[in-house]
């Protein structure tokens, strides 16, 4: 499984439209999350860290974001995060 085990957290709320496939979908994830972790989570609480695993594994993403911290540490305004 590429998502690792939830850690302790606050509940959050979120509200999206889906499409009845990937509705579906993420429902058979959280399944495949309580057969492998042995608890049930919610599609909601689990889709904001199935998008972080999601963004954290794309390279291009990591080298776009490399790049982009470069330029802006040669013109000496980097990002505040």
């Amino acid at each position: 499984m590429k998502l690792a085990k939830l850690p302790d957290r606050t509940p959050v709320r979120l509200n999206i439209v889906l499409t009845p496939g990937l509705a579906q979908r993420l429902r058979e994830y959280a399944v495949y999350y309580a057969e492998t972790y042995g608890n049930k989570e919610e599609v909601a609480e689990l889709v904001p860290f199935m998008l972080e695993a999601f963004l954290d594994s794309d390279p291009s993403l990591k080298r776009s974001r490399k790049v982009k911290g470069a330029s802006a540490s040669l013109n000496g305004s980097g990002d505040q995060e």
